[in-house]
């Protein structure tokens, strides 16, 4: 088994520019035309995340659990400290401290960013700035929770039974999204800003946005701990690569309209069971994702966290600066121009932040 899984760069470098793309057409950035129709489904690039996300996470404690080392929690939150916080503080002063970086018109508050509970009751209306920092409140409550029921599995024998919990936590996605919509929700739906209200109830609370991450720590159990099943489906790379499609052409048409019923029970996670499926052919070594090696999407995956953090800000500024020189905003050189300055951007950051905090990281691993 290669120690580099090229795969997953190239699911992360297209998810970020998924969600890139998505975020470029919405209303308060001029875009072209075209874009609509191809950014759609854009929004889904941070489902990806999410089921990647629970697969390195989980991949790396099982891993842990496997060969007999027990769970620390000091080094897995210092790991995720130093990857994470340094730069997500720096672009959150950022937004606070120049206003002008500011996409929209007023922020969060700040005690909402900083302890991550942005994502619970969030008004994209009034408090719609950085408003795509929701998706990170999400992923740090996965790595709270994760190790903390890994450990309490542990400590109680029953860790053999975990698969369990799982199975109850997809239960409990699909009624908890039932109640968000029926009560929550459709009282609500004739009003003119209906919008809000599914937002701020399905569509950015942790406990609707499960799916993923357990489809994540799923694959990621098998990889880890049945190496004989994993053997057996892993010449199926493509095959599952094929299946993620069909499911993702499935979840594109009952997402079509996303505030619906069923887009809004059911959609999340058919799109996160088609995500689970590239992730899962990914990492086959038989499909081509495995084995094709791109310096393209290792240089965009490298940098998509702060492509992340940043393109909202960067768009925002850059297509501000094009008007003062009576550019198009909605063309696509603009576009060109936008993208290009985010990956100038977040390469200045991954070079002076994210880098030296990941030396230092690995400096603790060598002398704690």
């Amino acid at each position: 088994m290669q120690k580099k899984l090229y795969g997953l760069d190239h699911l992360r470098a297209f998810a970020i520019c998924f969600v890139f793309l998505y975020h470029y057409q919405i209303p308060i950035f001029g875009h072209p035309e075209w874009l609509t129709g191809i950014a759609k489904f854009g929004w889904t690039g941070v489902d990806l995340f999410f089921v990647l996300s629970g697969f390195l996470i989980s991949s790396q404690l099982f891993f842990n659990i496997k060969n007999g080392i027990k769970i620390s929690f000091k080094d897995f939150f210092l790991k995720r400290f130093f990857r994470i916080l340094p730069l997500f503080w720096f672009v959150t002063a950022v937004y606070f401290l120049v206003p002008i970086f500011r996409e929209k018109e007023a922020l969060p508050p700040l005690w909402k960013l900083l302890t991550f509970t942005q994502n619970f009751g969030l008004n994209i209306q009034d408090y719609g700035t950085f408003s795509h920092g929701w998706s990170l409140c999400v992923e740090e409550h996965f790595y709270l929770l994760l190790p903390l029921m890994l450990l309490f599995l542990q400590t109680t024998n029953l860790f053999n039974k975990s698969y369990w919990i799982l199975i109850a936590l997809f239960i409990f996605g699909f009624i908890i999204r039932f109640y968000s919509w029926e009560i929550l929700y459709f009282p609500n739906s004739d009003k003119d800003n209906a919008w809000l209200f599914w937002s701020k109830f399905i569509y950015y609370p942790t406990y609707n946005r499960l799916d993923g991450l357990l489809i994540g720590v799923s694959i990621a159990a098998i990889y880890q701990f049945l190496p004989e099943f994993w053997n057996k489906i892993s010449r199926f790379g493509n095959t599952f690569l094929i299946v993620s499609l069909l499911l993702l052409i499935a979840a594109y048409f009952l997402c079509y309209e996303v505030r619906s019923f069923y887009a809004s029970v059911l959609g999340f996670p058919l799109v996160d069971l088609g995500y689970g499926f590239m992730v899962l052919g990914a990492v086959c070594p038989t499909s081509f994702l495995y084995k094709w090696n791109s310096k393209t999407t290792t240089f965009i995956a490298a940098l998509s966290y702060g492509i992340y953090l940043i393109h909202k800000g960067i768009i925002h500024l850059t297509q501000q600066f094009l008007l003062t020189l009576n550019i198009d905003i909605n063309s696509s050189i603009t576009l060109i121009i936008c993208i290009l300055a985010c990956l100038i951007i977040a390469y200045i950051l991954n070079k002076t932040i994210e880098k030296p905090f990941m030396q230092l990281r690995a400096k603790y691993n060598r002398f704690k």
